[in-house]
């Protein structure tokens, strides 16, 4: 986002006069993050769950001036780390205008720029290039060439009269166009090992070497890449001597506490319907229990894509209730739950030995992070009334077609306890769609005890 406008000196002179001074980027780099610590500020906003193991690594290493390469399974938040980078550069840096690789008025390294340079002195143009634009993201596939990341011959320009080995003839790649910016690739172990090679010297060197003949360019990048630790065996590895250029090698996680998951939830989920927190922390749990499941393939990890969708899932199930009911409000319930381990257990890779129990996995995985909910935010509550009128006879009908007003008029005992008022003070819950949702959970967790029973057709559920 732009905070300020972009400055408006125009000339390499008008910029000289103003006292500005060239900084390498991660000297820059190194200025602004300590800024911002001795400030108090978080250079890391929207990242959770890494405040004591892989921030204090990153900071230290982007202080020291490292490349930086990220280790972690799928879903662990690598990309998002790299483009938090950006923070982290001026907001606005000058540069030559019509610059092909975006250099410092002070430091032209093209030989075109350099010869701008010596005509125009002074007089030089000068454009602002704002820090959004001084990161450059490559994803790796297999079939990502040497021309891509470094360059290659334009046969346009050697059509135009200049000799094979000019070098104002080459096409620069990314590496070289991220000059005073940061370049990230993620899954580098996806790259060929020939196309990893052609990285060596860009990165150590800072010259550039095609078809046979090498460019010194003192290329001023700071290169950060990902990669999946699993597919220095699966899909390929990241080649011995280029590991060996990064500074740094941090190994990322998923979330360790339950309220560092119920926060990446919230900030990535694009929700179309109210999700009660009850609903949020039952995901959170159940995508907590999968990663410790021996059931489930730990080496191909549970992303956090997996909870963010069951969120997305689960409000897409409400509004579909609340527009085909009539409701006035749509606000997810225990029963829309459901309906997310129907569409994600494609998400997960399980063991080889649990053929055809996928969903009996997963739906008891769910039951137990219902139960202990239940057990956080009701302990202490009595249901002796609720549990003997249902003994009784009486019966609670709840589904995915069942309005939020039509459940709770179902409720037996009604107006002869407290009992539902306490249930939905300990939620927070104050409308009739946060009502319902606060009691069906409640409803769920005797059912779990097997205190009541509890049978389903797919579209009512009967509580008994």
């Amino acid at each position: 986002m732009t905070d300020t406008p972009a400055p408006e000196i125009a000339t390499v002179g008008q910029l000289r006069a103003s006292g500005h001074q060239l900084k390498g980027l991660k000297h820059e780099i190194r200025d602004n993050l300590l800024a911002r610590l001795a400030a108090g500020d978080n250079p890391w906003p929207g990242l959770h769950g890494f405040d004591d193991t892989v921030i204090p690594q990153l900071e230290r290493a982007l202080i020291a001036g490292h490349d930086i390469v990220l280790l972690g399974e799928r879903g662990q938040g690598k990309t998002r780390i790299l483009r938090t980078l950006v923070g982290l550069l001026d907001e606005w840096t000058p540069v030559i205008v019509g610059s092909e690789l975006g250099e410092h008025p002070f430091e032209p390294i093209t030989v075109g720029s350099r010869r701008r340079a010596a005509e125009l002195g002074d007089s030089l143009p000068v454009a602002w290039r704002h820090r959004s634009e001084r990161y450059a993201e490559k994803l790796a596939t297999p079939d990502t060439s040497v021309a891509d990341l470094i360059g290659d011959v334009d046969p346009m320009k050697v059509a135009e009269g200049r000799s094979l080995g000019d070098p104002e003839t080459i096409h620069f790649g990314l590496i070289p166009r991220s000059h005073r910016g940061v370049v990230a690739i993620n899954e580098l172990p996806d790259l060929a090992e020939r196309i990893q090679v052609a990285m060596l010297n860009v990165m150590e060197e800072r010259d550039i070497q095609i078809r046979g003949y090498v460019l010194r360019l003192p290329l001023d990048v700071l290169v950060v890449a990902s990669a999946n630790p699993e597919d220095y065996t699966n899909r390929g590895r990241i080649i011995t001597p280029l590991k060996d250029r990064f500074g740094a090698e941090i190994r990322t996680h998923y979330p360790v506490e339950l309220a560092d998951e119920i926060a990446v939830i919230r900030q990535e989920a694009d929700l179309v319907a109210t999700i009660p927190d009850h609903l949020i922390e039952i995901l959170a749990r159940f995508t907590d229990a999968l990663r410790g499941s021996n059931a489930v393939d730990q080496r191909s990890g549970v992303s956090a894509r997996f909870a963010i969708a069951g969120a997305e899932t689960i409000a897409a199930s409400a509004l579909h209730r609340a527009t085909t009911q009539h409701e006035d409000e749509a606000v997810a319930r225990v029963v829309d739950l459901e309906t997310a381990v129907e569409v994600l257990g494609g998400k997960i890779e399980f063991e080889s030995g649990e053929e055809g129990r996928e969903r009996e996995v997963l739906n008891h995985l769910l039951r137990m992070s219902v139960a202990e909910t239940v057990r956080q935010h009701f302990r202490g509550i009595d249901f002796a009334v609720l549990v003997g009128a249902v003994e009784a006879g009486a019966l609670v009908t709840t589904g995915e077609q069942v309005t939020a007003r039509d459940f709770l008029a179902g409720l037996p005992v009604l107006g002869e306890s407290d009992l539902y008022d306490r249930v939905t003070d300990r939620l927070d819950a104050t409308t009739d769609g946060e009502r319902a949702s606060a009691i069906e959970l409640a409803l769920e967790g005797l059912f779990l005890a097997r205190k009541i029973s509890k049978e389903t057709d797919g579209r009512e559920t009967i509580y008994g």
